[in-house]
């Protein structure tokens, strides 16, 4: 028979094994709290830069006009990237219709968010298009939580249905 005193050492050394052998198991089947999955590859890289304008560093704005930033009334930041450029484009959008997301993670710290606004008004010959980019900042008080987004860029550009045309004044004719 074990005195007392052994019993509680080692009750104190079993436990203190049990302990350490659930935390290293915890951490090395946890899965990685920055999982991202990816709608479809796109080569596209941008960061937070000074001037936004450069062509040569962001190719795929030639076609969009910028859209200051200022402009926005809404948050600039959240943790999901659709809802937040949705917000974001409801300050400039002037009238109703339905629109179509499409949300592209090129990198796991950026989110590109294509909106395609569809007026309503079916005598419109016009579609118009947005561009928001984002890049993640950091985590809310968690590190489970998701990321939180910060839009760094948007744009808009002119785009015709289709059976229409781009006149020469720019607007699009049936």
């Amino acid at each position: 028979m074990l005195s007392i005193k052994w019993k509680f050492i080692l009750i104190l050394v079993l436990s203190m094994l049990v302990a350490t052998a659930t935390g290293v198991y915890i951490t090395q089947h946890q899965p990685p709290a920055t999982g991202f999955s990816t709608v479809k590859e796109e080569k596209a890289q941008f960061s937070v830069m000074g001037n936004s304008e450069n062509v040569e560093v962001y190719p795929e704005r030639v076609d969009y006009k910028t859209i200051p930033l200022e402009q926005f009334n809404s948050v600039l930041q959240g943790s999901n990237p659709a809802n937040l450029a949705v917000s974001v484009i409801e300050d400039v959008e002037p009238e109703k219709g339905t629109r179509k997301v499409e949300v592209v993670y090129p990198q796991p710290n950026q989110a590109l968010v294509t909106i395609t606004h569809i007026p309503d008004n079916r005598n419109s010959a016009n579609l118009i298009k947005y561009r928001v980019e984002m890049n993640t900042f950091g985590r809310s008080l968690l590190v489970s939580s998701p990321p939180v987004w910060q839009v760094i860029w948007a744009g808009s550009q002119m785009q015709c249905k289709t059976g229409s045309r781009l006149n020469k004044s720019m607007k699009c004719k049936v």
